[in-house]
């Protein structure tokens, strides 16, 4: 989501050759990259991506995958409308499909929902009486089916969502709609907190969970530690995304720091490795802007963190448990 805003055309084919070079096959976007959101920039990610599958000619051997943005004030550049009706669906796909360059994706997310739900760092739910969304699950789904059938969806599934927001699709499914796949939500060392509710789901209704911002927006790399402001960062250059740069949020990554330093691996890898090692993570999605964080996220498949490793970040998280939900 860095590429066309943070880094350039030549930059994101440069990190999708090594990426691909590596053995990684799956690609994630949405329509309203680049981040920060901006009418000049929209879709430019996308078309980045389209261009690179276009010129190495490997549509078939990549996983793709991108969102339609849900209603939010800050994205209405977008859309006039940003919800799932079939206006806004045909709008948000056909165009997709165009930057992207291809005829079909293999996984279509509604990237938040339309009703009112506790996400992008708000840690409690406040229910709204007056909210306007009315439960259209199934006409969301008959409509996302609608593209399935014509070969342009293959798969579907949810991003942001919450435990109330997969189980309603999992009732649809169950009435004979079409399954969703995966879960695509923030989960990190600072933000466990999918944990509580969602993972049992994942598990007992046998649905994918890729993660996001597995670094905390570079936080959990140790880079902000001690007051730092690394040049050209997503956090120096927009202080607005301070999810994760709360007190508790450096407290608990001096700790995981900490542990890090004590058993000789980076705070990176073990981060990464700690993500990767929990049974219901499908996909760990990882965002980097230079080549060199490139290459040491995809190191962190060789790492695998003790049981003695894994006490001791437990520890730290019943200390200071959630600090960026």
């Amino acid at each position: 989501m860095t590429w066309g805003e943070q880094n350039t055309q030549a930059e994101g084919h440069a990190q999708l050759d090594y990426a691909f070079e590596q053995g990684i096959n799956f690609i994630d976007t949405a329509e309203m990259y680049s981040v920060p959101g901006k009418p000049e920039t929209q879709g430019s990610t996308e078309t980045i991506i389209g261009n690179w599958i276009s010129k190495n000619k490997i549509r078939d051997k990549v996983i793709l995958t991108t969102k339609i943005t849900g209603p939010n004030p800050f994205f209405e550049h977008i859309r006039k409308t940003l919800n799932f009706s079939k206006e806004a669906l045909d709008d948000a796909l056909h165009k997709s499909l165009k930057r992207l360059q291809t005829d079909y994706l293999d996984l279509y997310l509604l990237h938040w929902p339309e009703r009112n739900v506790n996400i992008f760092g708000k840690r409690n739910y406040s229910h709204k009486e007056d909210e306007q969304w009315k439960d259209n699950i199934s006409e969301i789904l008959e409509r996302l089916e609608g593209y399935i059938k014509q070969g342009k969806i293959r798969n579907i599934g949810l991003s942001n969502d919450t435990p109330f927001g997969v189980m309603r699709f999992v009732e649809e499914a169950r009435k004979g709609k079409t399954k969703i796949t995966t879960v695509q939500n923030p989960y990190n060392l600072l933000n466990r907190k999918d944990e509580v509710g969602l993972t049992e789901i994942l598990h007992r209704e046998n649905i994918g969970y890729m993660t996001y911002s597995p670094l905390g927006f570079g936080q959990l790399t140790g880079k902000y530690l001690d007051g730092a402001t690394p040049e050209k960062a997503r956090v120096t250059l927009f202080p607005q995304y301070s999810r994760y740069h709360s007190d508790n949020s450096f407290k608990a990554t001096q700790n995981y720091n900490e542990i890090a330093k004590k058993h000789g691996i980076s705070l990176t890898h073990m981060s990464l490795a700690f993500i990767r090692q929990q049974s219901f993570v499908t996909s760990t999605i990882l965002g980097a802007t230079t080549m060199e964080q490139l290459s040491e996220n995809i190191d962190s498949i060789h790492i695998n963190l003790s049981d003695e490793i894994l006490s001791e970040i437990n520890l730290v998280h019943e200390q200071i448990p959630n600090p960026a939900p």
